[in-house]
């Protein structure tokens, strides 16, 4: 009773705003999540503001999918989720879609907190919003767009994964989805040039310098715990010869507000990063290896920032791009000693390869590094997402039902034979580091920049002396 009565004196943890303070965000980072979905089992709908919602923003377009769905379960076999899990009914997207959003829409908002709690644990626990429901609805229904939507209007009735909620946060208070401040993004950089320029002489990490050629923006989880990645991308710009700068402000290209359905989130998050763009004002910016990065800020972006083109300020690409055009060009120049005699295979990324059409720069990539690659079935826009997508890799209410869909991914890369896998994102990487912990299928998995390391021929006027 007494821990109950204290806990009533503390502020609440759930509510319908973005965490903008420090103060807020503390409360949420200690309480691990228990005591916020003990809140929203009882939290209230304000059913009047999701009915003025529904109206301002669910347009033609949605509400012409929900109504032209015809129910032919087309979509079924096109889901992980649904042939990870014995191929439930309950799993088939246009189910889910029209279960939450098609009542909610139906129901013009007046529903109640079990049903929104349902909500949330379908647009978050049941879905990655990969999109590969919609490449093949026969009506172009694309459910993507719509479990992003409604987690759009789960997030604005407060109803939102408790890591989700966090990483919104995080955006708001440090332009980034973690805590790394602009002194702890610069610092790293020191660091790491300092701790490679003995094995690579004149290396540096320019921080805003003008008119570069290449702006060089990251994922913060590469500052906060795998600072080595831009030491390697430092590297390989250097071997490369590249005029590069990372911008001290708007240097985070990722947005957990948008796995969150926090859209002003997203537009704050990703202003910053054009912001520097027109700052530094360099040629064109290559985002690191992290797909929902290059979504956020180059595809979805623009349009969050209300630029009319659709297009970013500087010309945009990802880094397996910039990989290709250093290989075809000569830029960077494989030994082919060292390339990757093991049987390979290669993760494609839903969110530049079938939402951004990169598939084919990254097959030219394996055929430079790889002597034994070997296609998971199927491939390229037709892959599966990895399984941990749309944020599900940190939501750890959703684990058993992210580890259950991993059975997909695990059962293409045994298919293969192959026991390396390359995978050029965040979250395949962690999907796939945490398919191997779960699975045990005795597989090894990599980032492109590691492995260029290994093989890529190191000019004579660029090595170090005895």
């Amino acid at each position: 009773m007494a821990e109950e009565a204290k806990s009533q004196d503390l502020p609440p943890l759930v509510t319908r705003k973005p965490v903008k303070t420090q103060e807020d965000l503390d409360l949420l980072l200690a309480d691990k999540g228990v005591r916020y979905y003990k809140e929203l089992e009882v939290f209230p709908v304000d059913t009047a503001a999701l009915k003025k919602t529904l109206d301002a923003t669910c347009k033609s377009r949605i509400r012409t999918w929900l109504e032209i769905c015809t129910h032919c379960s087309l979509c079924a076999d096109t889901c992980f989720f649904y042939l990870a899990n014995d191929n439930d009914p309950n799993q088939i997207p246009s189910y889910k879609i029209q279960s939450t959003l098609g009542e909610l829409v139906k129901r013009k908002g007046d529903v109640d907190t079990k049903f929104m709690i349902n909500c949330m644990d379908t647009a978050w626990g049941k879905c990655t919003c990969c999109n590969r429901c919609g490449m093949y609805c026969p009506h172009g229904i694309d459910m993507g767009v719509m479990f992003s939507y409604l987690r759009g209007l789960c997030f604005s009735q407060g109803f939102a994964p408790h890591e989700m909620k966090i990483g919104s946060g995080m955006h708001w208070i440090y332009n980034a989805q973690m805590d790394v401040t602009v002194s702890d993004f610069v610092e790293t950089c020191e660091w790491m040039a300092e701790e490679n320029e003995e094995y690579y002489p004149g290396l540096n990490i320019p921080v805003d310098k003008p008119n570069a050629d290449i702006m060089y923006t990251i994922n913060a989880r590469e500052v906060k715990h795998y600072p080595e990645d831009i030491a390697e991308a430092a590297i390989l710009f250097h071997l490369a010869g590249e005029n590069w700068t990372v911008p001290s402000k708007g240097w985070e290209e990722t947005s957990l507000a948008m796995f969150a359905g926090d859209w002003a989130g997203c537009k704050n998050q990703v202003e910053w990063v054009y912001e520097a763009m027109k700052r530094l004002n360099p040629n064109r910016m290559v985002v690191t290896e992290c797909g929902h990065a290059h979504r956020a800020t180059i595809i979805e972006g623009p349009y969050w920032a209300g630029i009319k083109t659709g297009q970013t300020p500087v010309r945009s690409m990802h880094y397996v791009e910039w990989v290709l055009e250093a290989l075809e060009t000569g830029k960077l120049k494989i030994d082919p000693a060292k390339k990757i005699k093991e049987p390979v295979t290669l993760q494609d990324p839903c969110n530049y390869i079938r939402n951004g059409g990169l598939c084919d720069v990254t097959r030219k990539i394996m055929s430079y590094i790889a002597e034994d690659f070997r296609e998971m079935q199927p491939n390229r826009e037709h892959n599966f997402c990895c399984g941990g997508g749309g944020g599900l890799n940190g939501i750890g209410r959703y684990r058993k039902e992210r580890n259950i869909g991993m059975k997909v991914k695990r059962d293409q890369i045994l298919a293969t034979g192959a026991k390396f896998v390359v995978s050029a994102c965040h979250n395949c990487w962690d999907a796939i580091r945490d398919l191997e912990e779960v699975y045990k299928i005795g597989i090894k998995w990599s980032f492109l920049k590691p492995i260029l390391l290994k093989m890529v021929i190191v000019p004579d006027h660029l090595k170090p002396k005895e």
